[in-house]
Protein backbone atom coordinates (compact mmCIF):
# COMPACT_ATOMS: atom_id res chain seq x y z
CA UNK A 1 0.00 0.00 0.00
CA UNK A 2 2.90 2.32 0.91
CA UNK A 3 4.70 1.80 -2.39
CA UNK A 4 1.26 2.49 -4.62
CA UNK A 5 0.71 5.42 -2.46
CA UNK A 6 4.27 7.21 -1.82
CA UNK A 7 7.83 7.29 -3.16
CA UNK A 8 9.19 4.11 -0.94
CA UNK A 9 7.52 1.44 1.11
CA UNK A 10 6.82 1.17 4.56
CA UNK A 11 9.97 2.59 6.42
CA UNK A 12 11.74 4.57 9.12
CA UNK A 13 14.14 6.31 10.16
CA UNK A 14 15.76 6.35 14.38
CA UNK A 15 18.07 9.69 14.29
CA UNK A 16 21.16 9.53 16.79
CA UNK A 17 22.86 13.04 17.49
CA UNK A 18 26.66 12.60 18.81
CA UNK A 19 28.22 15.58 20.43
CA UNK A 20 31.32 15.08 18.58
CA UNK A 21 32.89 13.47 15.39
CA UNK A 22 32.77 10.08 14.83
CA UNK A 23 35.63 8.79 12.15
CA UNK A 24 33.39 7.28 9.40
CA UNK A 25 35.67 4.55 7.87
CA UNK A 26 35.96 3.03 11.33
CA UNK A 27 31.78 3.14 11.74
CA UNK A 28 31.40 1.41 8.22
CA UNK A 29 34.14 -1.21 9.31
CA UNK A 30 32.36 -2.20 12.45
CA UNK A 31 29.14 -1.75 11.40
CA UNK A 32 29.93 -4.36 8.05
CA UNK A 33 31.63 -7.01 10.87
CA UNK A 34 28.56 -6.65 12.85
CA UNK A 35 26.17 -7.16 10.17
CA UNK A 36 27.72 -9.62 8.41
CA UNK A 37 27.27 -12.17 11.79
CA UNK A 38 23.49 -11.56 11.22
CA UNK A 39 22.18 -13.00 8.10
CA UNK A 40 18.65 -11.94 9.12
CA UNK A 41 19.45 -8.66 8.24
CA UNK A 42 19.36 -9.67 4.14
CA UNK A 43 16.19 -11.83 4.61
CA UNK A 44 13.11 -11.67 2.41
CA UNK A 45 9.65 -13.09 2.90
CA UNK A 46 8.76 -16.76 1.40
CA UNK A 47 6.08 -18.77 1.34
CA UNK A 48 6.11 -22.80 2.93
CA UNK A 49 4.84 -25.93 1.58
CA UNK A 50 2.01 -25.01 4.26
CA UNK A 51 1.41 -21.29 1.97
CA UNK A 52 2.53 -19.70 5.79
CA UNK A 53 4.83 -16.88 4.90
CA UNK A 54 8.50 -17.22 6.14
CA UNK A 55 11.60 -15.74 6.74
CA UNK A 56 14.20 -17.08 4.09
CA UNK A 57 17.65 -16.19 5.51
CA UNK A 58 20.67 -16.65 3.14
CA UNK A 59 23.12 -18.93 4.87
CA UNK A 60 26.42 -16.54 4.48
CA UNK A 61 25.97 -12.20 4.01
CA UNK A 62 29.23 -10.38 3.22
CA UNK A 63 29.51 -6.68 1.98
CA UNK A 64 26.12 -6.02 2.39
CA UNK A 65 26.10 -2.72 4.26
CA UNK A 66 24.23 0.04 2.33
CA UNK A 67 26.22 3.38 4.24
CA UNK A 68 26.62 6.68 3.22
CA UNK A 69 28.45 9.78 4.56
CA UNK A 70 27.25 13.58 4.33
CA UNK A 71 28.71 16.45 4.55
CA UNK A 72 25.94 19.01 6.19
CA UNK A 73 27.08 22.93 6.18
CA UNK A 74 24.40 23.87 8.85
CA UNK A 75 21.98 22.07 11.50
CA UNK A 76 18.86 24.33 9.66
CA UNK A 77 20.19 21.63 5.93
CA UNK A 78 20.03 18.66 8.53
CA UNK A 79 16.44 18.17 8.83
CA UNK A 80 15.50 18.18 4.59
CA UNK A 81 18.97 16.00 4.35
CA UNK A 82 17.17 13.41 6.79
CA UNK A 83 14.36 13.55 5.04
CA UNK A 84 15.82 12.78 1.74
CA UNK A 85 17.11 9.14 3.49
CA UNK A 86 14.27 7.88 4.50
CA UNK A 87 12.20 9.10 1.59
CA UNK A 88 14.92 6.80 -0.49
CA UNK A 89 13.30 3.23 -1.60
CA UNK A 90 15.92 0.42 -0.77
CA UNK A 91 17.32 -1.38 -3.79
CA UNK A 92 15.80 -5.19 -3.46
CA UNK A 93 13.60 -7.19 -1.56
CA UNK A 94 16.54 -8.33 0.37
CA UNK A 95 17.61 -5.33 1.86
CA UNK A 96 16.21 -3.50 4.72
CA UNK A 97 18.82 -1.00 6.25
CA UNK A 98 20.74 1.69 5.45
CA UNK A 99 22.77 4.15 7.39
CA UNK A 100 23.87 7.46 6.70
CA UNK A 101 26.34 9.47 8.78
CA UNK A 102 26.30 13.20 8.59
CA UNK A 103 29.04 15.29 9.26
CA UNK A 104 27.46 18.85 10.75
CA UNK A 105 29.39 21.58 10.35
CA UNK A 106 32.93 19.73 11.17
CA UNK A 107 31.97 19.96 14.34
CA UNK A 108 29.57 16.97 15.26
CA UNK A 109 27.69 14.24 13.89
CA UNK A 110 24.04 12.20 13.30
CA UNK A 111 23.41 8.95 12.33
CA UNK A 112 20.49 7.54 10.85
CA UNK A 113 19.52 4.41 10.33
CA UNK A 114 16.71 3.86 7.80
CA UNK A 115 15.06 0.88 8.42
CA UNK A 116 11.97 -1.42 7.07
CA UNK A 117 8.64 -2.02 9.30
CA UNK A 118 9.22 -5.72 7.82
CA UNK A 119 12.27 -6.17 9.93
CA UNK A 120 12.03 -3.81 13.06
CA UNK A 121 9.17 -1.87 14.89
CA UNK A 122 10.35 1.57 16.64
CA UNK A 123 11.89 -0.08 19.86
CA UNK A 124 13.28 -2.85 17.98
CA UNK A 125 15.12 -0.40 16.07
CA UNK A 126 16.61 1.21 18.91
CA UNK A 127 17.47 -2.33 20.80
CA UNK A 128 19.13 -3.34 17.56
CA UNK A 129 21.10 -0.48 17.80
CA UNK A 130 21.81 -1.79 21.05
CA UNK A 131 23.26 -4.48 20.19
CA UNK A 132 25.61 -2.80 18.46
CA UNK A 133 26.96 -0.60 21.15
CA UNK A 134 27.41 -3.98 22.97
CA UNK A 135 29.54 -5.32 20.27
CA UNK A 136 31.58 -2.55 19.81
CA UNK A 137 32.29 -2.90 23.81
CA UNK A 138 32.96 -6.98 23.00
CA UNK A 139 33.69 -7.58 19.31
CA UNK A 140 32.28 -10.31 19.60
CA UNK A 141 29.96 -10.67 16.88
CA UNK A 142 29.31 -14.46 17.29
CA UNK A 143 28.12 -14.26 20.70
CA UNK A 144 25.45 -11.05 20.09
CA UNK A 145 24.25 -12.68 17.28
CA UNK A 146 23.70 -16.01 19.14
CA UNK A 147 21.68 -14.20 21.56
CA UNK A 148 19.01 -13.28 19.27
CA UNK A 149 15.92 -16.08 18.72
CA UNK A 150 15.44 -16.66 15.27
CA UNK A 151 12.73 -18.72 15.19
CA UNK A 152 9.08 -18.44 15.75
CA UNK A 153 5.72 -20.58 15.24
CA UNK A 154 3.61 -20.58 12.36
CA UNK A 155 0.55 -19.38 13.90
CA UNK A 156 -1.50 -22.03 12.06
CA UNK A 157 -3.75 -23.42 15.20
CA UNK A 158 -6.27 -22.13 17.42
CA UNK A 159 -8.78 -20.91 14.62
CA UNK A 160 -11.57 -20.20 17.13
CA UNK A 161 -9.85 -17.94 19.73
CA UNK A 162 -7.65 -15.75 16.00
CA UNK A 163 -12.00 -15.66 14.65
CA UNK A 164 -13.33 -14.48 18.13
CA UNK A 165 -10.26 -11.97 18.27
CA UNK A 166 -11.06 -10.84 14.79
CA UNK A 167 -15.07 -10.66 15.32
CA UNK A 168 -14.18 -8.58 18.24
CA UNK A 169 -11.67 -5.98 15.90
CA UNK A 170 -13.94 -6.15 13.83
CA UNK A 171 -16.94 -4.55 15.86
CA UNK A 172 -14.61 -2.17 17.48
CA UNK A 173 -14.04 -0.66 13.79
CA UNK A 174 -17.60 -0.63 12.99
CA UNK A 175 -18.35 1.25 16.43
CA UNK A 176 -15.85 3.73 15.48
CA UNK A 177 -16.99 4.10 11.69
CA UNK A 178 -20.63 5.36 13.05
CA UNK A 179 -19.00 8.27 13.66
CA UNK A 180 -17.29 9.48 10.59
CA UNK A 181 -13.42 10.77 11.69
CA UNK A 182 -11.99 13.81 10.26
CA UNK A 183 -9.20 13.52 7.75
CA UNK A 184 -7.23 15.80 5.51
CA UNK A 185 -7.14 15.28 1.63
CA UNK A 186 -4.52 13.13 0.54
CA UNK A 187 -2.61 14.89 -2.69
CA UNK A 188 -3.94 12.65 -5.80
CA UNK A 189 -0.44 12.30 -7.88
CA UNK A 190 1.66 9.22 -6.71
CA UNK A 191 5.47 8.96 -5.66
CA UNK A 192 5.40 11.58 -2.97
CA UNK A 193 7.82 11.42 -0.24
CA UNK A 194 7.19 12.67 3.68
CA UNK A 195 8.19 16.11 5.02
CA UNK A 196 8.68 16.41 8.88
CA UNK A 197 9.14 18.72 11.27
CA UNK A 198 11.15 18.22 14.97
CA UNK A 199 9.77 19.50 18.11
CA UNK A 200 12.00 19.27 20.90
CA UNK A 201 12.17 20.18 24.48
CA UNK A 202 15.30 20.90 26.83
CA UNK A 203 15.14 19.10 30.01
CA UNK A 204 13.13 21.85 31.98
CA UNK A 205 10.64 22.20 29.56
CA UNK A 206 10.05 18.26 29.56
CA UNK A 207 9.88 18.10 33.54
CA UNK A 208 7.07 21.13 33.57
CA UNK A 209 5.40 19.00 30.16
CA UNK A 210 5.35 15.51 33.13
CA UNK A 211 4.33 17.54 35.99
CA UNK A 212 1.26 19.27 33.62
CA UNK A 213 0.76 15.43 32.62
CA UNK A 214 0.54 13.95 35.95
CA UNK A 215 -1.29 16.80 37.84
CA UNK A 216 -3.98 17.08 35.08
CA UNK A 217 -4.25 13.30 33.62
CA UNK A 218 -2.29 11.04 36.36
CA UNK A 219 0.90 9.74 37.36
CA UNK A 220 1.86 7.93 33.99
CA UNK A 221 -0.69 9.47 32.20
CA UNK A 222 1.32 11.33 29.56
CA UNK A 223 0.28 9.89 26.63
CA UNK A 224 -3.34 10.96 27.15
CA UNK A 225 -1.91 14.44 27.90
CA UNK A 226 0.54 14.26 24.61
CA UNK A 227 -2.71 12.88 22.54
CA UNK A 228 -4.51 15.50 24.02
CA UNK A 229 -2.67 18.35 23.02
CA UNK A 230 -2.02 17.23 19.30
CA UNK A 231 -5.82 16.74 18.98
CA UNK A 232 -6.72 20.14 20.33
CA UNK A 233 -3.94 21.05 17.53
CA UNK A 234 -5.62 19.34 14.98
CA UNK A 235 -8.83 21.12 15.95
CA UNK A 236 -7.32 24.47 15.61
CA UNK A 237 -5.84 23.47 11.96
CA UNK A 238 -9.26 22.42 10.77
CA UNK A 239 -10.68 25.72 11.83
CA UNK A 240 -8.13 27.52 10.36
CA UNK A 241 -8.88 25.89 7.13
CA UNK A 242 -12.84 26.33 7.47
CA UNK A 243 -13.34 22.28 7.53
CA UNK A 244 -16.28 20.61 10.29
CA UNK A 245 -15.47 17.02 11.67
CA UNK A 246 -17.84 15.01 13.54
CA UNK A 247 -15.20 13.55 15.70
CA UNK A 248 -11.05 13.16 15.22
CA UNK A 249 -9.99 9.56 15.86
CA UNK A 250 -5.96 8.92 16.35
CA UNK A 251 -4.39 5.27 15.95
CA UNK A 252 -2.46 4.36 18.76
CA UNK A 253 0.59 2.62 18.50
CA UNK A 254 1.03 0.66 21.65
CA UNK A 255 4.27 -2.15 22.26
CA UNK A 256 3.14 -4.74 25.03
CA UNK A 257 6.86 -6.51 25.01
CA UNK A 258 8.34 -6.53 28.34
CA UNK A 259 12.17 -5.62 28.83
CA UNK A 260 12.58 -9.70 28.71
CA UNK A 261 10.01 -10.19 26.03
CA UNK A 262 12.02 -7.84 23.51
CA UNK A 263 15.05 -9.83 23.52
CA UNK A 264 12.80 -12.98 22.46
CA UNK A 265 11.23 -10.69 19.67
CA UNK A 266 13.91 -8.23 18.41
CA UNK A 267 12.98 -8.83 14.69
CA UNK A 268 9.70 -8.10 12.95
CA UNK A 269 7.27 -5.72 13.77
CA UNK A 270 5.05 -6.19 17.18
CA UNK A 271 2.81 -3.09 17.22
CA UNK A 272 -0.36 -3.62 18.15
CA UNK A 273 -3.04 -0.45 18.31
CA UNK A 274 -5.28 1.50 20.48
CA UNK A 275 -8.04 3.91 18.82
CA UNK A 276 -9.34 6.99 20.31
CA UNK A 277 -12.04 9.01 18.76
CA UNK A 278 -13.03 12.20 20.40
CA UNK A 279 -16.06 14.22 19.22
CA UNK A 280 -15.10 17.99 18.27
CA UNK A 281 -17.45 19.61 20.83
CA UNK A 282 -15.45 18.94 23.52
CA UNK A 283 -12.03 20.24 21.89
CA UNK A 284 -11.71 23.27 24.14
CA UNK A 285 -12.09 21.59 27.16
CA UNK A 286 -8.31 19.33 27.27
CA UNK A 287 -10.04 18.10 31.03
CA UNK A 288 -12.60 16.31 28.71
CA UNK A 289 -10.18 15.32 26.22
CA UNK A 290 -8.10 13.10 28.26
CA UNK A 291 -11.19 12.28 29.93
CA UNK A 292 -12.06 10.78 27.48
CA UNK A 293 -9.13 8.94 26.21
CA UNK A 294 -8.51 7.76 29.51
CA UNK A 295 -11.46 6.07 29.63
CA UNK A 296 -11.19 4.60 26.38
CA UNK A 297 -7.82 3.36 27.32
CA UNK A 298 -9.47 1.52 29.80
CA UNK A 299 -12.16 0.23 28.23
CA UNK A 300 -9.75 -1.40 25.03
CA UNK A 301 -7.50 -2.99 27.67
CA UNK A 302 -9.95 -4.37 29.54
CA UNK A 303 -12.12 -5.64 26.47
CA UNK A 304 -8.52 -7.11 25.06
CA UNK A 305 -8.40 -5.17 21.83
CA UNK A 306 -4.35 -4.76 21.76
CA UNK A 307 -3.92 -8.60 21.99
CA UNK A 308 -6.96 -9.66 19.69
CA UNK A 309 -5.58 -7.45 17.38
CA UNK A 310 -1.68 -9.52 17.31
CA UNK A 311 -4.54 -12.46 17.32
CA UNK A 312 -6.68 -11.68 14.78
CA UNK A 313 -3.51 -10.47 12.46
CA UNK A 314 -2.68 -14.04 12.29
CA UNK A 315 -5.27 -14.90 10.20
CA UNK A 316 -3.86 -12.85 7.15
CA UNK A 317 -0.65 -15.08 6.66
CA UNK A 318 -2.08 -17.49 4.65
CA UNK A 319 -3.70 -15.11 2.61
CA UNK A 320 -2.99 -12.47 -0.09
CA UNK A 321 -1.72 -8.64 0.63
CA UNK A 322 -4.67 -7.42 -1.25
CA UNK A 323 -6.81 -9.02 1.40
CA UNK A 324 -5.68 -7.45 3.73
CA UNK A 325 -5.91 -4.16 2.02
CA UNK A 326 -9.38 -4.59 1.21
CA UNK A 327 -10.71 -5.33 5.37
CA UNK A 328 -9.44 -1.84 5.98
CA UNK A 329 -10.66 -0.47 3.47
CA UNK A 330 -14.23 -1.42 3.49
CA UNK A 331 -15.41 -0.20 7.69
CA UNK A 332 -14.19 2.70 7.45
CA UNK A 333 -14.67 3.74 3.41
CA UNK A 334 -10.63 4.29 3.32
CA UNK A 335 -10.58 6.54 7.17
CA UNK A 336 -8.31 4.96 9.03
CA UNK A 337 -7.56 7.27 10.84
CA UNK A 338 -7.20 11.23 11.44
CA UNK A 339 -3.73 10.51 12.62
CA UNK A 340 -1.21 8.04 13.71
CA UNK A 341 0.16 8.44 17.04
CA UNK A 342 2.60 6.87 18.79
CA UNK A 343 5.32 7.62 22.30
CA UNK A 344 8.07 5.64 22.89
CA UNK A 345 8.58 5.97 26.56
CA UNK A 346 11.81 3.54 26.91
CA UNK A 347 15.37 3.70 25.87
CA UNK A 348 17.82 0.79 25.63
CA UNK A 349 20.71 2.99 24.30
CA UNK A 350 24.18 3.48 25.94
CA UNK A 351 24.98 6.86 26.47
CA UNK A 352 28.40 6.82 24.25
CA UNK A 353 29.16 5.66 20.74
CA UNK A 354 32.77 5.05 19.80
CA UNK A 355 33.85 7.51 21.96
CA UNK A 356 31.21 10.20 21.52
CA UNK A 357 27.88 11.06 23.75
CA UNK A 358 25.01 11.14 22.33
CA UNK A 359 22.56 14.41 22.78
CA UNK A 360 19.26 13.29 21.37
CA UNK A 361 18.03 10.71 19.50
CA UNK A 362 14.47 10.71 17.48
CA UNK A 363 11.90 8.88 15.33
CA UNK A 364 11.17 9.82 11.54
CA UNK A 365 8.43 7.06 10.57
CA UNK A 366 6.96 7.28 6.99
CA UNK A 367 2.93 7.01 7.61
CA UNK A 368 0.36 4.70 5.94
CA UNK A 369 -2.01 6.87 3.66
CA UNK A 370 -4.16 6.96 4.48
CA UNK A 371 -3.87 9.19 6.80
CA UNK A 372 -0.46 10.28 5.44
CA UNK A 373 0.13 12.26 9.09
CA UNK A 374 1.82 10.96 12.16
CA UNK A 375 3.21 12.59 15.36
CA UNK A 376 5.74 10.38 17.43
CA UNK A 377 7.21 10.90 20.78
CA UNK A 378 10.20 9.88 22.83
CA UNK A 379 12.38 10.89 25.75
CA UNK A 380 16.00 11.03 25.85
CA UNK A 381 18.29 11.95 28.52
CA UNK A 382 15.28 13.57 30.20
CA UNK A 383 14.52 15.19 26.91
CA UNK A 384 10.81 14.80 24.63
CA UNK A 385 11.14 15.16 21.15
CA UNK A 386 7.90 14.71 19.22
CA UNK A 387 8.31 14.76 15.47
CA UNK A 388 5.44 15.41 12.73
CA UNK A 389 5.53 13.34 10.07
CA UNK A 390 3.49 14.39 7.12
CA UNK A 391 2.83 13.55 3.01
CA UNK A 392 4.05 16.77 1.08
CA UNK A 393 1.31 18.33 0.12
CA UNK A 394 -0.69 17.37 2.76
CA UNK A 395 0.47 20.85 4.31
CA UNK A 396 1.45 24.11 3.82
CA UNK A 397 4.41 25.62 5.62
CA UNK A 398 2.34 27.80 7.75
CA UNK A 399 -0.24 24.99 8.55
CA UNK A 400 3.37 23.01 10.09
CA UNK A 401 4.11 26.35 12.03
CA UNK A 402 0.73 26.28 13.41
CA UNK A 403 0.25 22.66 14.30
CA UNK A 404 3.79 22.97 16.44
CA UNK A 405 3.09 26.36 17.69
CA UNK A 406 0.08 24.62 19.39
CA UNK A 407 1.64 21.74 20.38
CA UNK A 408 4.19 23.48 21.98
CA UNK A 409 1.71 25.97 24.04
CA UNK A 410 -0.77 23.64 25.01
CA UNK A 411 2.14 21.11 26.19
CA UNK A 412 3.53 23.91 28.63
CA UNK A 413 0.48 25.91 29.77
CA UNK A 414 0.50 25.92 33.41
CA UNK A 415 -3.01 24.60 34.30
CA UNK A 416 -4.90 27.87 36.34
CA UNK A 417 -5.20 26.30 40.15
CA UNK A 418 -8.96 25.45 41.62
CA UNK A 419 -10.83 28.41 42.39
CA UNK A 420 -10.02 29.08 46.29
CA UNK A 421 -6.19 28.17 45.71
CA UNK A 422 -3.77 30.64 45.63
Amino acid sequence: MMKETTCAGNMSQVVLVFDSIIEPSGLRERLGRFLDGLPVVRGSVARDINICPYWRMPEKVEGALNFTYYNCSSESDLLPLLSECVNRPFKNDSEHLAFYLINIENRKNCLAMAFDHILFDARGAKTFLSLFQQYLESGDAAAISKGVPLTAPAHLSEWKNKFLAGRNVNRRIVALSKTPPATLPVPCDKNRGFKFRLISFNQQETQTILDNAYREAGYLMETPYLLAAVMQAMHELFMKRGLTADSFLASVNIDMRTDEDIKRELFFNHVSYLFYQVPSDIMDNPKEIMASIKMQMYEQVKAGIPRDITEASHLTRIAPLSFLKKIIDLPLKGKIATFIFSHVSKNPLLPHMMGAKIENVFHMPRVPVPPGLGFFSNYFDGRLNLVISYLDGMLGDEEANLLEKCIREMMMEIPSPPAGEG
